[in-house]
């Protein structure tokens, strides 16, 4: 196993701060210099008793016999004055000296130069300063771990990995056919140029997020026999101008060195997004950065063999010069999965994982139409974890169909505390939207019922479409805003009141209305499209609509979204008071089981009883629940509301 360098900078480093810290330590505390004297302005100090209580120190120096002498007159605080002199001269003085003039003598022997005072003072210096020197130089010039002068070279990694391959990608099997022509081009260009075709230059990954654009990516980089470097867009951009340029430029550098080659980008949006929209001017790090990236990909220098792979969500944003031929020859969109590439991405994910042979994965794809490859593997992941958390010893369907609850809603709440009377409440609620799910011909079918709160919602019932397609009819939007205002209907015909229950079902089906008037054409303002989502990019474009109407068109409008949710409120109503007998029965054993699925409301809907709960009541000899408010007919809402009318 080869061994890591280590990195002596780090120590130089730290011992040139412990021996600066210690000089300057030193510095600080020292004594002020000394004052020089002459000898006979020494004479004059001494003969006016200035050195009272101080010590003289006298040390020979040199000259000839040494006989110079340096003298340092000393107090408390240290070294006040220093001069040199001749020895004899300082011996006549010295003898004036008297006892009394309270004055200490001290000779003092010639000082000689320690090796540890050379090693102190100038050896370990310039060792310091050469290390120092040396680190420096072998940083700048790569020999260094530490890259702190290379923030401009591209952070690209080159990808060796086979971990990932086409069979591990699902549910988009003509969108890996156009990469499969790429790497098929890559391995066999002789093919393809005796055609007279070239190869793309620019290849576009779009698509919702978790749609798996990043995962074909890595299947690329794993059926390629060729480099494959990967990096995202926010790597470019760094707050220093011209850094990104240059990162760009040492990319499509070292990809040329390797070529032939593939470029993967990431979240391209970070980089790519349109020049000169939103406040400020055209100058700033982003757009030279993008400026280069289009110089690259297709300017006056050809770059053969290079395919530049990217990836966003956002295409709409990106800058028009980006999305030409010549850069980015072809765009891929992968869309969500439909029910067979949902099983076979179910069937993917659950190679590593131990499922029960009653699972059928056909059903489930199903039970979860608009998942992305990437709430599937969450899905799979959540039944796991359910499972171990039971101490089972493979994933069974009740597992998986308590992730779809957790994908879709949150972890049920069952410590949540509810009044008897909100639990009612919430059980015709959601009865409402079952029975207008059950008698509408084009409703969605009512897969599930439940009274549990899950995240925000006291409870859900969840309708999954008859048939997956692409396209809506009229009835079918009509329909579909019946069954959200199933709910309320419900309420108000049993109790007599409201409550904020159907709060998202009033947002949902006031967006279908105004959708079906504003952008379908599909109310009798005619086959006109009001408003379109447009606007500035950074400026709000998500939530600014261009509004092309008058003032009076505006009043129309609302009058027509007023009348599709009045005349589809009306409708839930008819259908709530034709088939009152049903939602009772399902409010019913709402109350007592709390869950029903498919199987369960079909069975009630054929005999206006589940039978299963039956047997079990029979069987445990228990009678019915006598505090269940349905059971007592004087009290039973549904009477009183008759009564009442």
């Amino acid at each position: 196993m080869k061994k890591t360098p280590m990195n002596y900078g780090i120590y130089i480093i730290a011992i040139i701060v412990l021996f600066g810290s210690f000089f300057f330590i030193q510095n600080l505390f020292k004594p002020s210099a000394p004052e020089p004297l002459t000898p006979t302005e020494f004479i004059e100090k001494l003969d006016a008793g200035e050195f009272a209580g101080m010590t003289i120190k006298y040390t020979p120096i040199g000259g000839e016999d040494n006989n110079v002498y340096r003298v340092t007159i000393s107090d408390a605080e240290g070294p006040q004055y220093v001069f040199e002199i001749f020895m004899p001269t300082l011996n006549d003085i010295l003898l004036t000296i008297e006892p009394t003039d309270n004055i200490t003598l001290d000779y003092v022997e010639k000082s000689t130069v320690t090796i540890w005072a050379v090693l102190g003072n100038i050896v370990i210096p310039v060792i310091l300063v050469i290390g120092l020197i040396i680190f420096l130089y072998r940083t700048m010039s790569g020999g260094g771990n530490n890259k702190a002068f290379e923030f401009s070279k591209s952070r690209a990694r080159l990808s060796n990995s086979k971990a990932v391959t086409f069979k591990d990608v699902a549910g988009c099997d003509e969108e890996k056919t156009e990469l499969v022509e790429v790497i098929d081009f890559l391995k066999f260009p002789r093919k393809y140029k005796e055609m007279g075709a070239r190869i793309p230059k620019g290849i576009l990954l779009v698509g919702s997020p978790g749609t798996g654009k990043t995962l074909l990516a890595k299947a690329v980089a794993g059926e390629a026999s060729v480099p494959f470097f990967s990096i995202s867009g926010s790597d470019f951009v760094e707050m220093f101008v011209g850094v990104g340029a240059s990162r760009v430029r040492d990319l499509f550098k070292v990809a040329k060195e390797n070529a032939p080659c593939i470029i993967f980008i990431d979240e391209i949006d970070a980089v790519g997004r349109q020049r000169g929209a939103g406040m400020g001017g055209g100058h700033d790090e982003r757009e030279q950065t993008l400026n280069q990236l289009l110089v690259e990909m297709d300017g006056f220098n050809p770059n053969a063999g290079i395919i530049i792979m990217a990836a966003t969500n956002r295409p709409d944003v990106l800058d028009p010069a980006l999305l030409r031929p010549g850069r980015f020859d072809r765009q891929i969109t992968i869309n969500l999965p439909d029910v067979i590439g949902r099983e076979a991405i179910l069937k993917v994910h659950a190679r590593n994982k131990k499922v029960s042979p009653e699972v059928k994965f056909e059903d489930i794809s199903h039970r979860i139409p608009g998942f992305s490859g990437a709430d599937i593997e969450n899905l799979l992941n959540e039944a796991a974890l359910l499972a171990a958390r039971a101490n089972r010893k493979m994933i069974e369907l009740s597992d998986i169909d308590e992730a779809v609850d957790r994908v879709l809603m949150g972890p049920a709440k069952k410590s949540r505390k509810v009044t008897e009377r909100e639990r009612q409440v919430i059980s015709y609620h959601e009865a409402g939207h079952a029975v207008i799910g059950i008698k509408l011909e084009n409703a969605s079918i009512v897969q599930k019922v439940t009274i549990i709160a899950r995240g925000r919602a006291g409870g859900y019932n969840l309708m999954l479409p008859r048939e997956e397609g692409y396209l809506r009819t009229k009835k079918a939007l009509l329909e579909e805003i019946t069954g959200n205002l199933g709910g309320r209907v419900a309420e108000e015909l049993v109790f007599g009141d409201v409550t904020t229950g159907a709060y998202q079902d009033f947002q949902t089906a006031t967006k279908i209305a105004r959708a079906m008037v504003t952008e379908y054409g599909m109310s009798n303002l005619g086959p006109i499209q009001y408003e379109s989502q447009q606007g500035s990019v950074f400026l709000g474009r998500d939530y600014l609509k261009e509004r092309n109407f008058s003032d009076q068109v505006a009043l129309e409008i609302d009058k027509e979204v007023r009348e599709i949710i009045t005349s589809c409120y009306e409708q839930a109503k008819q259908i709530i008071i034709e088939n009152r007998a049903l939602l009772d029965t399902i409010t019913h054993y709402l109350l007592e089981v709390e869950t029903l699925n498919k199987q369960d409301i079909d069975e009630i809907v054929a005999s206006g009883k589940l039978g299963w709960w039956e047997e079990r009541k029979l069987k445990k000899d228990e009678p019915v629940n006598s505090d269940n408010p349905l059971d007592k007919t004087d009290e039973n809402p549904l009477v009183k509301a008759d009564e009442t009318r």
